[in-house]
């Protein structure tokens, strides 16, 4: 039997702490050490289109200028590195007693810390993913840095914190409302709590083959898809709208009280809706919105509000999804989603902007061309 090979490791002095019930470690390591410490979760889809992951690609042009001012030699570098690590980290308390008047919180001690071969790293950077990269590439590699590191290998707790961390930074939007719908119970924050289930009914639509938008929203974890063309972050809103509006379609089935949000009644009525879109105008449907204003951003808005007039007529009928189709076929000739002027507004289709004046007068004016056909 081939003996075993033993595992590197490196030591370090570190305080201990708990918060809830997961152990928290402080401690230094020289900066060009995190790199072999702790890898990158690269957001991206998986088999059978599981999200994997959660950090978005690195700025190199952030990256270049934290290199540049690391390799000015002596520099203060304050600024934590949040890691998730595994339980594969040991810890061991530091003996004898404790000095008098030591305020009670952490244990100090050694923590010995494996590792790993890249791809197999026992840590995940959680926070400062740009600084760690310019750190493994500065001159000055040795400059110690501080790092916190919580002991999770539960990839939804690293979510949980990545999020919460990053919420008041400038991160993108879109890639926050991606990993929404793979949080668990953790209570956020009431603004992110109400992008959750928008998220995740657009993640839905875009799965799902029976689904009018299957696989034409562009999402960050999968940019190469070719047949994509509508921004993740307008359908998303437009879900959003219709549940926070009063009159909203999507509105009635929103949590209430100890009842929670009955997603499968408002994926019924999107799909119903934007199904009959795309057979009322095919010719518009799955282009990009450089070719088609259907499928911009100012125009999943504008169809969103109009869903929302419509199903206020035509909700629980027997025969709502064709009811729905007529009044769209009825509507059809005015509009002007490929070519042409539409009327009230004075614009030509493709000056139509994602501005909230033009989201306004279009709303307005499919709207009036609606209230004035069904009134014939």
């Amino acid at each position: 039997m081939a003996p075993r090979k033993s595992v590197r490791s490196i030591v370090v002095r570190a305080l201990r702490t708990r918060q809830g019930k997961v152990d928290v470690y402080s401690f230094f390591l020289p900066g060009g050490e995190i790199t072999r410490v702790a890898g990158i979760s690269r957001l991206e889809r998986g088999e059978n289109n599981a999200l994997r992951g959660f950090q978005r690609k690195e700025i190199q042009t952030h990256v270049r200028s934290i290199v540049q001012y690391l390799n000015q030699g002596s520099v203060l570098f304050p600024n934590a590195i949040t890691l998730a690590v595994s339980s594969e980290v040991k810890f061991t308390k530091s003996r004898g007693p404790s000095p008098t008047g030591l305020t009670p919180g952490a244990d100090a001690g050694l923590l010995k810390i494996p590792l790993r071969e890249s791809g197999a790293r026992i840590g995940w950077i959680v926070d400062g993913q740009q600084r760690s990269l310019a750190l493994a590439n500065s001159k000055n590699e040795k400059l110690p840095v501080p790092v916190v590191a919580f002991v999770s290998d539960d990839l939804q707790v690293q979510r949980e914190q990545f999020i919460l961390m990053n919420k008041a930074r400038p991160l993108p939007a879109r890639l926050i409302n991606e990993l929404l719908p793979e949080i668990g119970s953790v209570l956020l924050p009431r603004d992110l709590a109400s992008r959750k289930i928008p998220s995740e009914i657009c993640g839905l639509l875009n799965r799902d083959s029976k689904s009018p938008f299957n696989g034409l929203i562009k999402r960050l974890s999968d940019p190469s898809k070719g047949n994509a063309v509508i921004t993740d972050s307008s359908v998303i809103k437009m879900v959003r709208n219709s549940i926070n509006s009063p009159l909203g379609a999507l509105a009635p089935f929103k949590a209430s009280g100890d009842e929670s949000a009955d997603l499968a009644a408002m994926y019924r009525i999107l799909n119903m809706f934007w199904g009959a879109v795309r057979q009322v105008f095919p010719s518009a449907w799955g282009l990009p919105p450089t070719k088609s204003r259907l499928m911009h951003s100012a125009g999943i808005e504008a169809m969103g509000v109009l869903m929302d007039r419509m199903l206020a007529r035509h909700v629980g009928k027997p025969d709502e999804a064709q009811a729905i189709k007529a009044d769209l076929q009825r509507l059809a000739p005015s509009c002007r989603w490929t070519d042409g002027t539409w009327d009230t507004m004075g614009l030509a289709w493709n000056e139509v902007q994602n501005t909230p004046k033009h989201i306004r007068a279009l709303s307005d004016t499919l709207v009036r061309l609606y209230s004035a056909r069904s009134s014939r």
